[in-house]
């Protein structure tokens, strides 16, 4: 009896552990998202991998894990220029691409001109840059703020959010809140995009270029602001809207400034936080879910080879 209970044990250890001969546990696993390349997870200003157990990427990875695909987060400065975030970066995406030869880069917020660093000085490593409500051209905020003579204070006070954000979150980065907004500004958007020309529309509210280098771009975006009456961060991205006027935008991206390459969509009903699912998950009821439009996108890079 105890030789069968052992046998078993056994068996089942092996199973769980060794994917291709677990079939019988999953019969008919997902490859909707099963990529060529890993998915490589970019966080945005304020941002982090994992804070206290909740996932910034609020249930994406595991999502798309559970429909094939390999993800990686991955960690920058909470605050600083999308240059110092991109050599960040840098290195991890050479860690993973060692591996596995490229990575789709999808980056959030400022994560989206962060991971375009990446594919502007290594173009090598990267099959794709997605971009997720990303200020390509700058934001109203931040151009508000710097502008403000409440600016230095307004540092200070990021500076220490960000820091505790990376302390609590294991990060051990410096924070430099000025250079982050600074990098956000209209100013400091059109100095990055004179170095990473790639993708940018021409025009004011165009499409960029699809490709360039051999690397594929695509964006999308929201214009919605307050989704979930139940979401506390609703409010403050009420606030910080204003500062668009009557301008389409997610609380701190105009619906322009976040076209990138090919534009998927611009228009999502969803703000500045429902576009990563945050806060834990709370979004609009009556627009698609966040976690079902990255996995669309994994499909589309699957098909598209990446």
């Amino acid at each position: 009896m105890k030789l069968w209970i052992k046998t078993l044990a056994l068996v089942v250890t092996i199973a769980w552990s060794a994917p291709s001969a677990a079939w019988w546990w999953n019969p008919n696993p997902s490859t909707y998202a099963d990529t060529r390349y890993p998915v490589v997870l970019v966080h945005g200003m304020f941002g982090f991998d994992a804070l206290i157990g909740v996932d910034y990427w609020y249930g994406i990875a595991e999502d798309l894990r559970k429909n094939g695909a390999d993800i990686y987060t991955t960690q920058v400065p909470a605050l600083d220029s999308t240059i110092a975030r991109g050599e960040a970066l840098l290195p991890q995406v050479e860690a993973i691409a060692a591996v596995h030869g490229k990575v789709n880069l999808i980056g959030h917020s400022h994560g989206g001109p962060t991971a375009r660093y990446v594919a502007r000085v290594r173009p090598d490593l990267v099959a794709s840059v997605t971009s997720v409500g990303s200020p390509h051209k700058g934001s109203a905020v931040a151009d508000l703020i710097v502008e403000s003579p409440a600016s230095g204070l307004a540092d200070s006070l990021a500076n220490a959010l960000g820091g505790l954000i990376d302390l609590l979150s294991g990060g051990g980065y410096d924070q430099n809140a000025q250079a982050s907004l600074q990098s956000l500004s209209a100013q400091g958007s059109a100095e990055f995009n004179s170095f990473a020309p790639a993708g940018i529309p021409t025009s004011a509210c165009g499409e960029g270029a699809s490709s360039a280098n051999g690397v594929r771009f695509y964006s999308w975006g929201g214009t919605g602001v307050i989704t979930n009456v139940l979401d506390p961060s609703d409010a403050l991205l009420g606030t910080t809207s204003l500062a668009f006027g009557s301008s389409k935008n997610d609380g701190l991206v105009g619906r322009c400034s976040s076209h990138f390459g090919k534009i998927i969509r611009d228009n999502y009903f969803m703000n500045h936080l429902d576009e990563v699912n945050q806060a834990l998950g709370l979004h609009s009821l009556f627009e698609t879910d966040p976690k079902a439009v990255y996995k669309q996108h994994a499909n589309r890079l699957k098909n598209a080879g990446l």
